[in-house]
C-alpha cells in the first residue's frame, strides 16, 4: 500500500487525541446496545408494547446505518475536525434528550437523532487513528480502536443493566453527558485544523436513493410481523421502495460522473470481500447481545444487574483476544487467524442453539467468553487486511463504508432475528398446543393436575404460560442456529482476500507488547 507523506509526520498530543477519539468510538459503541437490558422497563415507562419497543434499537442503527455513508464527503467538504466536532456535540446533546423522553415517539425520534450524529464518530475516530500512527504502529492504533468498536457493544448490557437497577433506565442514556464534553473539549484543543473543499459538491441522488432503499428495508423489517408480512398493502409497498432504492443506487454508483462514494473503491479485492465479512460480524454482534438479555431475563428468571453481568465476560474475551489476534497476525497469515475466529464463532453458536434457560452459569460464562475471543479473531486482523492494500486517498471513505455495512448488518440482524423470534414463538406454540388434549395420558398422571388441569381456567393459564416458555426456548435456539450459519457463510470469503504485505502485517505485534 503506498504510504502519504502525512503518513511519516510526528502528530503532537497523540495519546489525547487517541483518548477523545476512543471515547467518541466507546460511546456509540456503548449505545447500540446499553437499552437491551432496560427495554422491559423503558416499555412500561413510555406505554409501548412489546414490538415497538425495539425501535428504540433499530431507531438508531438505521439513522447511523443512512447517514454513515456520506462522511467520507463531509469530511472532505468541511474538514475532519469540524464534523467530528459537531458530531461529539450532537451526539452528546441528543443522548440527553433521549434519556428525558416522555413517550415512545418522543424517544424514536431522539434515537434518530442521536444515531444520526453518532455515525460520524466511529469512521472518523479510525481515519483518524490510521493518519496519526505511522505505518509500523498501524497495529497497536487498531487493536486499541478496535477494543472500543467491539467491547462497547458486549459491555452495553452490563453496564445498562447496573444503571437501570441501581438508578433508572434513563441513565442509560445520561451516562454520556460527562465523556460527550471531555471528548468535545478534547478534540476542540488538540486535534490539527484542516481545510475542508468548499468547491465539492454533494451527490444527492446516490444519497437519496440509498437512504431510500436502507430505511424502506428496516420499517419493513420492524412492522413486518406486525402486520402479517406480505399479506399487508404497506409492507409490499415498503419492499418495492426498498429494492427500488437499492438497484437505482447500485445503477446510480455504475453510471453517475462523480457518486458519493468513489467506485475504485469496490476494486480493492481485499476491501470489496472485507464488507461482506464485516456485515456479518456486525449482524452477529448486535443480534447476539440483542437475543441473550431477554432470554436471561425472560426465561432465565436473572435480575436485570445479573442478566447483564452474565453477558461480560464475553468482552473480557474479546480484549484478550484482540491483543493475541495481533501477535499471531504478525507471525501468520492474517487470513488464517480470521479463519480460526470464524470457526470458533460458529462453534458458540451452535452450543447456543441447544441451551435451556437453566444452563449453568460455568456454561454460559465459558461460552461467551469463547464466543467474544472469536469475535475479536475476525475483528482485528480483518481490519488490517481490509486497508492493507487501499489507497490512503480513500482512507476515510473506505472507514465511513465499512462501519455503513457493520451498522447495516446490526440493524438488519436485530431486526431479522426479532421478527423470526415472534413468528417461531407463535409456530412452535401451535405445535406443541396440538398434543395438549384429554387423549395425551401424560395428563392422565396425578401430579400433573395440581400444576396444569386444562379444564380450570387457572389451570389453563399456566399451561398456556408453560407452551409459551418451551416454544420460545426452541425459537431462541433457532436463532442462534441462523446466525451460525450466518458465521459459516463469512468462510468462502477469506480464499478473495490477499495476503497483506509483510510490512503492514507486522505492525499488530506493537499491540501485543505496547
Amino acid at each position: 500500500m503506498d504510504e502519504s507523506p502525512r503518513d511519516e509526520e510526528p502528530v503532537a498530543s497523540r495519546g489525547i487525541i487517541t483518548v477523545c477519539a476512543m471515547a467518541a468510538t466507546l460511546m456509540q459503541a456503548l449505545d447500540g446496545t446499553i437499552a437491551n437490558v432496560a427495554l422491559p422497563y423503558m416499555q412500561g415507562g413510555l406505554a409501548a408494547t412489546a414490538d415497538q419497543i425495539t425501535w428504540v434499537l433499530t431507531s438508531y442503527i438505521t439513522a447511523a446505518a443512512i447517514l454513515t455513508a456520506p462522511v467520507g464527503f463531509l469530511a472532505a467538504r468541511f474538514g475532519r475536525r469540524a464534523v467530528f466536532l459537531v458530531s461529539v456535540g450532537g451526539f452528546t446533546a441528543a443522548s440527553v434528550l433521549c434519556g428525558a423522553a416522555q413517550s415512545l415517539p418522543q424517544m424514536v425520534v431522539f434515537r434518530l437523532l442521536q444515531g444520526a450524529f453518532g455515525a460520524a464518530l466511529v469512521p472518523l475516530s479510525q481515519s483518524t487513528m490510521l493518519d496519526i500512527y505511522p505505518p509500523a504502529q498501524r497495529g497497536s492504533a487498531m487493536a486499541i480502536w478496535g477494543m472500543g468498536v467491539m467491547v462497547g457493544p458486549i459491555l452495553g448490557p452490563t453496564l445498562g443493566g447496573w444503571l437501570t437497577e441501581s438508578w433508572n433506565w434513563r441513565w442509560v442514556f445520561y451516562v454520556n453527558l460527562p465523556f460527550g464534553i471531555l471528548a468535545f473539549l478534547g478534540l476542540m484543543v488538540f486535534l490539527p485544523k484542516d481545510r475542508g473543499d468548499a468547491g465539492r459538491g454533494f451527490d444527492w441522488l446516490g444519497f437519496g436513493v440509498l437512504a431510500l432503499g436502507i430505511g424502506a428495508l428496516q420499517i419493513m423489517l420492524d412492522r413486518g410481523e406486525l402486520l402479517a408480512w406480505f399479506g399487508s398493502t404497506e409492507i409490499i409497498l415498503e419492499a418495492v421502495l426498498a429494492g427500488l432504492g437499492i438497484y437505482l443506487f447500485l445503477v446510480h454508483l455504475a453510471l453517475a460522473p462523480r457518486p458519493f462514494i468513489p467506485p475504485r473503491i469496490f476494486r480493492d479485492r481485499n476491501f470489496a470481500a472485507g464488507l461482506g465479512i464485516m456485515f456479518a460480524v456486525g449482524a452477529i454482534l448486535f443480534s447476539t447481545a440483542a437475543l441473550l438479555a431477554p432470554y436471561l431475563q425472560i426465561l432465565g428468571d436473572y435480575p436485570v444487574f445479573t442478566a447483564g453481568l452474565a453477558m461480560a465476560p464475553r468482552g473480557l474475551g474479546t480484549m484478550a483476544a484482540m491483543f493475541v489476534a495481533g501477535r499471531l497476525a504478525a507471525r501468520f497469515d492474517p487470513r488464517l487467524v480470521m479463519l480460526g475466529g470464524i470457526l470458533l464463532l460458529s462453534w458458540t453458536l451452535w452450543t447456543m442453539m441447544h441451551w435451556t434457560p437453566d444452563v449453568s452459569m460455568t456454561t454460559l460464562v465459558t461460552t461467551t467468553v469463547l464466543q467474544g475471543m472469536g469475535l475479536g479473531f475476525v475483528f482485528i486482523p480483518l481490519n488490517l487486511v481490509a486497508f492493507a492494500t487501499l489507497d490512503p486517498a480513500l482512507r476515510t471513505d473506505g472507514t465511513a463504508l465499512i462501519s455503513l455495512l457493520r451498522n447495516l448488518g446490526s440493524a438488519i440482524g436485530i431486526s431479522a432475528m426479532a421478527a423470526l423470534l415472534t413468528r417461531n414463538t407463535q409456530v412452535m406454540h401451535a405445535d406443541l398446543a396440538a398434543n395438549i388434549s384429554p387423549l395425551n395420558r401424560l395428563f392422565e398422571l396425578p401430579a400433573i393436575h395440581r400444576f396444569w388441569d386444562f379444564t380450570t381456567a387457572g389451570g389453563a393459564a399456566a399451561l398456556n404460560a408453560e407452551v409459551t416458555r418451551q416454544a420460545s426456548i426452541i425459537a431462541y435456539g433457532n436463532d442462534f442456529y441462523l446466525l451460525m450459519l450466518l458465521a459459516l457463510g463469512m468462510l468462502p470469503l477469506l480464499p478473495l482476500m490477499r495476503r497483506p504485505p509483510r510490512a503492514v502485517a507486522a505492525g499488530p505485534a506493537h499491540a501485543a507488547m505496547d
